[in-house]
């Protein structure tokens, strides 16, 4: 059999009474009773101190049944007493003053040093749940703080701010004012201490080292030594982590934390290696954040020019001037840019045919520009020159053939085959890359040249640019497609006019003339769509009380044909709203209640007024802020209550109440009172926090019966509600439990309702 008795009760209580049948006549009470729980002769179970959980959470005892010589009857039964914690513990420090260091720049967030306080009462409660805090930070810089503390364990660590900015150069030491609260700190009647912590910044030596130049291909015996890193303090484990993914790493570290590179490098398979130096403790945990490694690749001279392409090919138009600038002619060196490596001179050594004489291209030293250098060309000369080009740089020379044809002018303008193409019907969700039209202009110049290329461009009628022109590059066909989506209620009939032209410019005295110029008119189609809601979800927040009939929202939609419109609600599961058909505003036709729905969420449908009657859906999304509309009440039923008849000393009870709206922030703050006046001579009610009260008796001087009594709950809300509940059953009488005569098996048995009785005198 159990009890649960709360520590720090009145003394004098009575537990529980038992009684037997003859031959028994008196009780014996064993175990750890702590000379506070005792039994008389009558079998009156009782406290004569009060209990303290911290002393002993749980009594074991025994009962036993005795005849008048001593003998056992009945018994032993086992009786376990639960002593309840109440918060009657503050919480302590370890130590008054706590010391300890960090390095400046140590990873945010890792601890590296920890206060500890300790509770008596029961940790599986608030009441021995500790809260840790920060309360002072000296100096405290711009107010930003550089510690925090993990509020569970006491651990201290660097914010991201003190990470960054700890510097001993300008504050060595700093103080702190750490305190621990109990409740887990949320309850204003929790207890508190307060320690100093004094920490040292110590400077980090912790840093990545300064680039390193690496020479490729180096023929020294490797590993070789190029950098170094250090941890703070010795003991550290060093590794390699690779920024990328790589074939090979050739970089390695050791215990000393020296950093080689393992083999020749290649500076023109990769230029540069960035890689990151970790330290870590005896556990593989991370001491710090990890150090970047930066090597570069120096470069030596050892790859030769290579030329563009197997043939460079250049055009150039007939009759071009002097000077003119033909193409650039770029070879390229796999060695370091910007560097007497890769500075590259060009030279032309030959050229065929020698027609009408040699010496007809140059090209500059340095640039590589291929200009004309004694006369304009002919194509009746020569369709064809190639050149060879010698490319050098320091140490290599190179040969490239480079291919120069010359070109018919450009003195020929595109003619369209017809200059109106009719009229062009398209429906409007017509899909977007269709091809909807082929038109087609022809150029007498040569063919495949940029002379003769046409390209198509739509210079009137679609302001939107909803349509674009592809060429053929084997028929100069123009394939007219849909770029963008097209619109009846915008651009029902649009006249589209084409203009055809060359990449090359024309020769002057030649220009474009309306044989250069087409049209088609275009028609798009109308296609019915369904209505367009102007957001996805729509929105809105009203208090749970408002009227019957009170508008809480509204949505919109437009049909893109322009027909009208109707809303209806799908969902409305509860009943509590209905819309507007033509207007969207949405009202409540039936009170509201948070408690029920805190966001209520319906579906709103927009379908067009006749036509094809579609429809589209949107949300409204309705959220209830709380107001005080319910009265607080007890948070569980306290039927079977009871206090022993004749009471010996006043005797009390403790009871929760609640309230079903919305808690606040703090908790629950309810004030107790008794809902009679007068019951005040015989009872009263005290407030032990925001939602516990203990009701006690003022005498011992009661008859024997059932008590209903009535008690005043308010909440203190805006506006305060208050309700008077019953704790039924305040039994003043003497109950039992009944011994059984049942050998072979426990022979105590708890007692049912029937079997509780009160004791007549």
């Amino acid at each position: 059999m159990t009890f649960s008795i709360y520590e720090g009760q009145e003394p004098s209580q009575v537990i529980f009474q038992f009684k037997v049948n003859p031959p028994a006549v008196t009780f014996e009470l064993s175990g750890e009773t702590d000379d506070i729980i005792k039994i008389d002769s009558s079998g009156l179970l009782y406290y004569d101190r009060a209990l303290d959980r911290e002393t002993r959470a749980i009594h074991n005892l025994q009962i036993a049944a005795l005849d008048a010589q001593g003998a056992i009857v009945e018994g032993p039964v086992p009786i376990t007493i639960e002593v309840k914690d109440i918060n009657d513990n503050r919480p302590m420090f370890s130590q008054a003053k706590y010391e300890g260091s960090v390095r400046q720049n140590s990873r945010p967030g890792k601890p590296f040093m920890y206060v500890n306080a300790t509770d008596l009462d029961d940790p599986a409660t608030p009441n021995g749940q500790l809260f840790y805090q920060i309360v002072i930070q000296l100096p405290k810089i711009d107010d930003v703080m550089y510690f925090q503390i993990n509020n569970k364990t006491g651990e201290i660590s660097l914010t991201r701010q003190g990470a960054l900015e700890l510097d001993p150069a300008k504050n060595p030491s700093y103080s702190l004012v750490v305190s621990v609260k109990d409740m887990g700190g949320e309850s204003e009647n929790s207890f508190s201490d307060t320690a100093s912590v004094d920490i040292t910044v110590k400077e980090n030596i912790w840093k990545a080292p300064d680039s390193v130049e690496v020479t490729e291909n180096s023929t020294n015996p490797h590993p070789v030594k190029v950098t170094q890193v250090q941890w703070n303090e010795p003991g550290a484990h060093y590794s390699l982590v690779d920024k990328e993914t790589l074939p090979r790493f050739p970089f390695s570290i050791d215990q000393e934390g020296d950093i080689y590179v393992t083999q020749p490098l290649d500076r023109e398979e990769k230029d540069s290696y960035v890689f990151y130096a970790v330290a870590k403790d005896e556990y593989g945990k991370p001491l710090s954040y990890p150090l970047q490694i930066h090597v570069k690749v120096k470069d030596i001279n050892d790859n030769p020019p290579s030329c563009p392409s197997a043939v460079t090919v250049f055009e150039v138009q007939e009759n071009e001037a002097l000077g003119s600038s033909i193409g650039i002619f770029t070879a390229y060196d796999l060695d370091e840019k910007n560097t007497i490596n890769s500075i590259l001179k060009y030279k032309i050594v030959e050229q065929t045919p020698k027609i009408p004489m040699d010496g007809l291209f140059l090209v500059e030293e340095y640039e590589g520009k291929v200009q004309l250098a004694r006369q304009s060309l002919k194509k009746q000369d020569a369709p064809q020159y190639n050149l060879t080009v010698e490319v050098s740089d320091k140490d290599f020379k190179t040969l490239c053939a480079v291919e120069i044809n010359v070109i018919d002018i450009n003195d020929q303008i595109p003619i369209f085959e017809k200059s109106d193409y009719g009229n062009l019907t398209v429906p409007e969700d017509t899909a977007v890359g269709s091809n909807i039209l082929t038109i087609q202009a022809t150029d007498a110049d040569e063919p495949f040249t940029g002379s003769s290329k046409i390209l198509y461009r739509i210079i009137q009628g679609d302001k939107e640019e909803r349509l674009g022109i592809d060429t053929d590059l084997h028929t100069n066909a123009g394939y007219v497609i849909i770029k963008k989506p097209l619109d009846f209620e915008t651009a029902a009939i649009s006249k589209i006019v084409v203009h055809a032209e060359n990449p090359e410019p024309l020769v002057s005295g030649v220009t474009y003339n309306a044989s250069s110029f087409a049209t088609f008119t275009l028609f798009v189609t109308d296609v019915n769509e369904v209505p367009l809601f102007s957001q996805h979800v729509f929105q809105a927040e009203v208090a749970e009380d408002v009227a019957v009939g009170t508008k809480v929202g509204n949505v919109t939609a437009r049909d893109p044909e322009g027909l009208d419109i109707r809303y209806s609600l799908r969902g409305d599961t509860r009943g509590w709203l209905k819309i507007d058909p033509i207007t969207g505003e949405i009202f409540n036709v039936a009170p509201l209640d948070r408690e029920k729905e805190s966001v209520y969420h319906v579906q709103v449908v927009a379908t067009e007024a006749g036509g094809s009657s579609l429809s589209s859906t949107s949300f409204f999304h309705l959220t209830l802020k709380d107001v005080n509309d319910n009265a607080p009440r007890l948070a569980r039923d306290y039927t079977g209550l009871f206090l022993c008849y004749p009471l010996s000393t006043p005797g009390s009870v403790v009871f929760e109440a609640t309230d079903d709206d919305q808690q606040p922030f703090r908790g629950f703050h309810f004030t107790f009172a008794l809902g009679s006046e007068s019951l005040q001579n015989d009872w009263e009610v005290s407030k032990i926090n925001g939602t516990f009260a203990r009701l006690s008796t003022k005498h011992t001087d009661f008859e024997e019966k059932v008590y209903k009594i009535p008690i005043c709950i308010n909440d203190g809300g805006r506006p305060p509600l208050e309700g008077t509940v019953d704790l039924p059953g305040i039994i003043l009488a003497v109950v039992f439990i009944r011994f059984k005569n049942n050998k072979g098996n426990d022979n105590v048995e708890n007692a049912q309702a029937s079997e509780v009785k009160p004791l007549r005198s």
